[in-house]
């Protein structure tokens, strides 16, 4: 069987989307930006594949022949959050947005959550930063007990509570119960946010867990699975399918981690997909509006990437995206932003310097994985497999 390795290089936009300005994002462009505002980027193996070559991508230089294909993709679902992206990737677009609660959730949510879960009450409910908000009320939550819960611009309940004084099994507990009670609202994730230390250097720890909504439709990843395909999900890939389609998941903390784990099952998968999400990118950068950061967990994922690449065999077949952007440098808060996002195949299973130009939907991503393990794609995507194959 041969393998195929998705790596998501978490909130990469390569540009705003032709409707971005609804959602406030005219102008964005995670990529650039970061090359602008960072004062470069040193990356001469996603250069060699070919990034400078992506439509619209211009702070990175071309080269005279790209070792892999490359192109841009458009996300069909309205959205520009983190599940959105991931499920049209696998072939499941939305035709709705999720909820969102701007303003905080109301009072019928938020006395159910107290009432079920039996804590004293709550903090906060609001759209915050995750940093901040822990800053500001970590000192009151762990003199009252009660977990600090907040919001952002996309359809999430985010819990915060402090490991050792609020405990980090209680937390999952309070979250699998905000679960429960937000399915029928379709609220897409509830987030377990917990974080260490003492007043004045409270940190979040990659103890985060995902508790999502499941897929309306099947995936890619469902029919993998039920085609006797291994898939291997690495980071929070597991958390944000809800499970299904996995064969097997592995936990990583941080970018770094997520490669070294992801090199070492490069050296032993017989064969299936290997799904990885670097949520550092995102999580630690974008959202921070770092694109000083930005850049060197750029340039330190090119750096791993040639340990990867040195693991993958004659048939192989890598593909580099997105699911969203998050440009550091946009002005409007500190959420996500509507853009393009790059496709990029490479591997020994794969034809260079060819052009697959602006896709219509993230589902391309999925439809093309399918075709690679023998199956017929979804209705949604168009495969690429047969412009990449040598």
């Amino acid at each position: 069987m041969r393998r195929v390795f998705i790596l998501v290089l978490d909130s990469l936009g390569v540009g705003a989307l032709p409707d971005a300005d609804r959602f406030g994002d005219a102008g964005t462009h995670t990529l650039d930006h970061i090359v602008s505002a960072a004062g470069g980027l040193d990356v001469p193996r996603l250069t060699a594949i070919g990034l400078g070559h992506v439509p619209g991508v211009t702070g990175v230089p071309r080269v005279a022949r790209p070792e892999g294909a490359f192109g841009r993709m458009a996300e069909r679902s309205i959205g520009k959050d983190t599940s959105t992206g991931h499920w049209e990737m696998m072939g499941c677009p939305l035709e709705h947005a999720f909820p969102v609660f701007p303003e905080g959730f109301p009072d019928e949510i938020i006395d159910a959550f107290v009432e079920r879960s039996g804590v004293p009450g709550i903090l906060c409910n609001a759209a915050a930063s995750g940093t901040e908000v822990i800053e500001r009320l970590g000192v009151e939550h762990i003199a009252t007990g009660k977990p600090i819960v907040y919001t952002s611009a996309d359809s999430v309940f985010q819990v915060a509570a402090h490991e050792a004084h609020f405990g980090l099994e209680r937390l999952y507990e309070v979250c699998l119960i905000a679960r429960e009670i937000l399915t029928p609202h379709g609220v897409a994730r509830v987030i377990a946010r917990p974080f260490v230390g003492a007043p004045g250097a409270f940190e979040r720890t990659y103890n985060r867990k995902d508790y999502s909504l499941e897929p309306p439709h099947d995936t890619a990843l469902d029919r993998l699975k039920a085609g006797g395909v291994p898939v291997v999900a690495v980071g929070k890939i597991e958390d944000i399918f809800a499970g299904r389609g996995v064969t097997r998941s592995v936990h990583t903390e941080g970018n770094r981690d997520g490669m070294r784990k992801t090199t070492r099952i490069a050296r032993e998968l017989e064969g299936g997909l290997c799904f990885l999400n670097l949520v550092d990118f995102d999580m630690l950068y974008g959202h921070r509006r770092d694109a000083p950061g930005y850049r060197r967990a750029l340039e330190e994922f090119d750096a791993d990437y040639v340990a990867f690449e040195a693991e993958l065999r004659a048939d192989d077949i890598v593909l580099l995206t997105a699911d969203h952007g998050n440009d550091p440098t946009h002005a409007a808060g500190t959420d996500h932003t509507r853009e393009y996002v790059p496709i990029l195949a490479a591997g020994p299973g794969v034809k260079g310097g060819v052009d697959l130009g602006t896709r219509t939907s993230f589902a391309d991503v999925g439809a093309t994985v399918e075709e690679a393990f023998g199956l017929v794609p979804g209705e949604f995507g168009r495969s690429f497999l047969a412009e990449i194959r040598p």
